[in-house]
């Protein structure tokens, strides 16, 4: 993306551009809508900009800066390789690992609860039925995810079945003493008395600023992916029981436009996420665990490496945390590396 179709400007000059007396969020809208690509308005509230860019937009809360050292810092970004909305959350930040706030819509953020776990991740099993579940839970897995896609045919008999699948996984995750996160189906999952679920950002913002307020209002615990700084800086503001950073290595699960995080991403994760961070993506053998863990993750999430006998594959990956955890990676770099192409802008 070409800068000279970046807008970086102060409220006044957005309404001069605009030829509108709006609101920022309009002002920005009407904007993209002459041709901007991304629009960022330095000082549009009390401590924040307002920013709409073709990935993300919102109120981006942090240090007070002026339009002049914003723009500055989001060229430096630009050049660096992030897309807009990324550079805008590191011109954003001021100093290394101060991640700012990002909203989801045009409330401002919400600031983030700390809650300390009672416990840490760890070794972090997603499956895709109850059978499955039951399988990693009686080798010894004790987080799990339940991940079943809903089909665009989904009929009465898929719900029963979803509804079935979510019951038991919820009782046998309770008699284990395991935690449980269902992915996607928040309210089914409320229902039977789960007390996790886990959602992707595309699923967030669907939900709206009512749908996030109901599913919080649930008190379950929320899991939530991230794959960029923009979507680390909004996850912050639900005060998730943890965020996943991936695809930390290439992965075949999901195709996905993301470049990997490497080791060096997701330890910046770690120290700058505010929450517990697990990793996800081309977790395949222990010694991926073990270096995933050298960057003090709170959990590894492994999808297709437990194989068809966890009993017999669990021992291995649970040293390999360990000696991970044991041999920790001497810092994190203090700024992280892009995580979409910059033609994806």
């Amino acid at each position: 993306m070409s800068a000279d179709r970046i807008l970086i400007l102060t409220p006044d000059r957005a309404r001069a551009e605009a030829r509108r007396d709006d609101a920022p969020p309009a002002l920005a809208r009407a904007l993209r809508a002459h041709g901007a690509d991304a629009v960022c308005i330095v000082g549009a509230a009390d401590g924040m900009d307002w920013i709409d860019t073709a990935h993300a937009s919102g109120w981006l809360q942090g240090p007070v800066q002026s339009c002049e050292a914003f723009t500055a810092a989001m060229h430096a970004a630009l050049a660096r390789g992030f897309v807009p909305a990324d550079a805008a959350v590191v011109a954003k930040m001021g100093s290394p690992h101060a991640l700012p706030l990002l909203s989801w819509g045009e409330a401002p953020p919400a600031m983030p609860v700390s809650v300390q776990p009672s416990r840490r991740l760890d070794l972090y099993a997603i499956v895709d039925s109850a059978a499955r579940l039951r399988q990693v839970l009686d080798a010894g897995v004790r987080t799990v995810q339940m991940r079943i896609k809903k089909p665009a045919d989904a009929d009465a008999a898929w719900h029963g079945m979803l509804e079935r699948e979510v019951r038991h996984a919820v009782e046998d995750s309770l008699a284990a003493g395991a935690e449980l996160f269902v992915n996607d189906h928040w309210q089914v999952a409320h229902a039977f008395g789960a007390t996790g679920v886990h959602l992707g950002q595309e699923d967030l913002v669907a939900l709206g600023d009512d749908g996030r307020a109901a599913l919080q209002a649930t008190g379950m615990a929320l899991g939530i992916s991230s794959h960029s700084l923009w979507e680390l800086a909004r996850a912050r503001t639900l005060s998730p029981r943890y965020i996943a950073c991936g695809p930390v290595w290439p992965t075949l699960t999901k195709d996905m436009p993301w470049l990997p995080q490497g080791l060096d991403n997701l330890g910046w994760w770690v120290r700058a996420a505010g929450a517990p961070v697990t990793a996800i993506g081309g977790i395949l053998e222990p010694g991926h665990v073990r270096e995933a863990a050298r960057t003090g993750c709170d959990g590894v999430c492994i999808v297709r490496g437990l194989g068809e006998e966890p009993r017999a594959t669990l021992p291995g990956f649970e040293a390999a945390l360990a000696a991970g955890r044991s041999n920790p990676l001497p810092a994190a770099p203090d700024w992280p590396h892009p995580s979409l192409p910059h033609a994806a802008g």
